[in-house]
């Protein structure tokens, strides 16, 4: 066995796991939405506190992301995931962009740091989007060819 068989080597374009394919762009959604979620989860009350959304809505948003994500994970870790697919995700982040920014100014009120976080948290969600489009255009998938 050589010294290199068990090293990590970096993501290229090509690999399964980069930013730059459709799997690793929808992994990377999967992972982040899943991991916000259970922050969420696990931290309603104090986070509720920081950002001002209040301790019920974080419990029911990390539930709803905790879902997102299980549901993008596995599409995901299909060989080639579905165009219907990632384009059904990459609309729900575009709806998730828009969801947040409005609920900011009409339904929470949020504190300094919520006015600093939601739309952090959304720019994140819109980049999901940008990657996973990207990612179909560059595999040539994006009219829905195999």
């Amino acid at each position: 066995m050589s010294a290199h068989a068990n090293t990590l080597t970096p993501a290229r374009p090509g690999s399964v796991l980069s930013p730059w394919t459709v799997r690793g762009a929808l992994a990377l959604d999967a992972l982040v939405t899943g991991g916000n979620g259970l922050a969420y989860l696990a931290f309603s009350g104090p986070l509720g506190e920081l950002l001002g959304a209040g301790r019920a809505t974080l419990v029911d948003v990390g539930l709803l992301l905790l879902g997102y994500a299980l549901a993008v994970g596995a599409l995901a870790v299909r060989r080639r995931p579905p165009v219907a697919g990632v384009r059904a995700v990459i609309d729900v982040n575009l709806v998730w962009v828009v969801l947040s920014l409005v609920a900011m100014g009409l339904w929470l009120e949020p504190t300094t740091a919520g006015f600093v976080w939601i739309p952090a948290q959304a720019a994140v969600v819109a980049l999901f989007a940008v990657l996973q489009f990207t990612a179909l255009r560059r595999e040539g998938r994006e009219r829905g060819t195999p």
